[in-house]
């Protein structure tokens, strides 16, 4: 054999094992989709299943609303749930709950009414944390509660913030002067007290004393405080806390006994005198 030969390949040994391929990394990026898709199908179901529980949540609050205060079906009430719905469900409170309606009527008059809820437990006996509640009302409904009012001079009624106004007369040896009165409103022991704060007659301002003093007992007619219970037209656990004529609405606020979730006798209308 020269030099230039090839030199002839051996044969391999019997048993001999066979070559080892080098080992394929696998590349991450798969799993980091496939997490990636995951996690985004539980995001979307945890977002239907939090969209099921506020429609139902809402509904439910709407219905009851309408039941309790007897409302028409096609009422427009709007409710608010604070925050996620499902963690309140499991919980078993609802943190934070706004419900609000225009032209709400409440008995013997009716007014736009908001009311506000926290920590309304949701199963077992306990009630709410909180509640208060605002009726906003304009001249028009303010007319309407004023109309229960004996004597009330309602037709002439008007607003000029922060006064309730009204016109009425007084008569003296024939002779009749038109008098115009404000009133201004406050919450006393759960009614609306209308006191008279300033005065004109035949378009001139005057005081009380004077106007006492020419008129004797006939200006106690527009001297007067006027009261409106409204206790018959809320339920006693609905207490008037303040009122205030803020341009050309009357904004009453009110304090919610939390107990009324529960309590029957809570829930019926109070009674006035």
């Amino acid at each position: 054999m020269t030099s230039g030969d090839a030199q002839p390949t051996l044969p391999l040994p019997r048993n001999a094992p066979a070559p080892t391929a080098p080992r394929r990394r696998r590349r991450a990026w798969p799993w980091i989709v496939a997490l990636i898709v995951v996690a985004g199908l539980a995001v979307g179901a945890w977002f239907a299943g939090e969209a099921i529980a506020r429609d139902v949540v809402t509904n439910t609050i709407r219905e009851q609303v309408i039941t309790q205060l007897s409302l028409p079906a096609d009422q427009k009430i709007d409710v608010e749930v604070a925050g996620a719905v499902l963690p309140q469900l499991i919980v078993g409170t609802l943190q934070d709950v706004t419900i609000s309606s225009e032209d709400v009527q409440l008995q013997a008059f009716a007014g736009d009414v908001t009311v506000h809820a926290q920590d309304i437990a949701i199963r077992g006996d306990a009630g709410a944390g909180s509640a208060s509640a605002t009726v906003v009302l304009d001249e028009e409904q303010l007319r309407g509660l004023m109309s229960t009012v004996e004597n009330f001079p309602v037709d002439s009624l008007g607003l000029a913030e922060p006064n309730v106004t009204f016109s009425s007369a007084l008569s003296l040896f024939g002779l009749t002067l038109p008098v115009g009165v404000a009133l201004t409103p406050s919450a006393v022991d759960g009614d609306i007290v209308l006191s008279p704060t300033s005065l004109q007659l035949a378009g001139s301002d005057i005081s009380a004393a004077a106007l006492r003093e020419q008129f004797g007992g006939l200006a106690d007619t527009v001297l007067r405080d006027w009261t409106v219970c409204i206790a018959k037209d809320v339920p006693a656990g609905v207490t008037l806390s303040s009122i205030a004529v803020t341009g050309e609405q009357v904004t009453a606020d009110l304090v919610i006994d939390p107990a009324i979730v529960t309590d029957p006798a809570l829930q019926e209308n109070g009674t006035c005198p």
